[in-house]
């Protein structure tokens, strides 16, 4: 069985192994052992923060085999981007030009950048161990996430946006990356990308503030706007069966798109609900496979995927995910389909 579980001091070794298999991309998992290390305290202090409005916490979260203990998979959400330091996308915008002369009416797309000084929530960090990638993880990997904004909904905004992974070359280069901002950081994309973790300064010093035409960027590099790295796919379809949509903004890097949604909107947060723990057994029956959180205190909330038994009085669980949630009868749980 698998459970998603805010991540421990003690997981460093093992989050780190894991992130030699992310490659270049992600840029909130990034192969170095310190800034992992910065990264862990950081949630560890954000999930013991007692607060009812969204600042600048993060929730990081791993994916565990409770059979085996070892971490296969990582996710996480931030409660509110910005800050002292903003947050940056291009938004895609449209300019229409026009020449009576010579008959010439068209709408120009360019990039604008788009600083959040307080912007939404937002959601990322999202790996799973490719070997785990064909067993059902991913869905309660990335849905765990929002079982946590349904059940303290103050914490977070009104809104949840994701920058999905950009369009990299089998040299993890990126063409937006060479044909824009190379010529303005003096840098290689990988190296930038792991700067970000550390200090993001160098962004507000360096990157262009003037529209971006389109059209004049090379084919290779507007052919990848917007778009999403082949092993993002999956995720983008999950998002988009939740209700985020593209808000024609992109990555500021590698210009992978920015999808959003209203979090009262989002399918996992509408649909889950509140249940008692009415009894506990091996023997429910046929029965649906649900995503079931405990959510007895912020600290202790954690993630299934298993059978459940309704009833008008409350639900019945198996042993097994009694164990993994550490969760006993007359306890609340959060509970909502795993697909409608």
């Amino acid at each position: 069985m698998f459970v998603v579980r805010p991540i421990k001091s003690s997981d460093l070794d093992q989050l780190y192994k894991l992130s030699a298999k992310a490659r270049v991309g992600i840029t909130t998992l990034p192969y170095d052992k310190k800034l992992l290390a910065a990264r862990i305290k950081e949630s560890v202090k954000s999930f013991s923060r007692r607060t009812s409005r969204p600042g600048p916490e993060l929730y990081f979260f791993v994916m565990e085999n409770t059979r085996t203990g070892r971490l296969v998979g990582t996710s996480a959400i931030v409660a509110r981007v910005g800050g002292v330091i903003p947050s940056y996308t291009y938004k895609i915008k449209k300019v229409l030009k026009k020449s009576n002369l010579l008959h010439i009416d068209k709408e120009i797309q360019f990039l604008k950048l788009k600083k959040e000084y307080e912007g939404p929530s937002e959601i990322g960090t999202l790996f799973i161990d490719p070997a785990f990638r064909k067993k059902g993880c991913g869905r309660l990997l990335a849905l765990s996430r929002f079982l946590l904004v349904a059940q303290y909904p103050r914490r977070f905004q009104s809104k949840i946006i994701a920058e999905l992974r950009g369009v990299l070359n089998e040299q993890d280069r990126s063409p937006f990356w060479n044909a824009v901002c190379k010529h303005f950081f003096m840098m290689e994309f990988k190296k930038a990308d792991l700067m970000v973790m550390r200090d993001k300064t160098f962004i507000e010093e360096l990157i262009p503030k003037h529209p971006i035409y389109i059209p004049i960027l090379p084919e290779k590099a507007q052919a990848v706007i917007g778009q999403v790295h082949k092993n993002t796919v999956p995720a983008l379809k999950l998002l988009e069966q939740e209700g985020f949509k593209f808000i024609n903004e992109i990555d500021i890097f590698e210009a992978g798109p920015v999808v959003g949604a209203k979090t009262k909107e989002i399918r996992t947060i509408k649909k889950s609900r509140e249940a008692v723990v009415e009894n506990i057994s091996d023997d429910i029956g046929r029965c649906e496979d649900y995503l079931i959180a405990n959510v007895t205190a912020f600290e202790k909330f954690c993630v299934t995927k298993d059978k459940v038994a309704l009833s008008k009085k409350g639900v019945t669980i198996t042993k097994n995910t009694a164990d993994a949630l550490k969760v006993f009868k007359g306890q609340k749980l959060r509970i909502v389909k795993t697909k409608e």
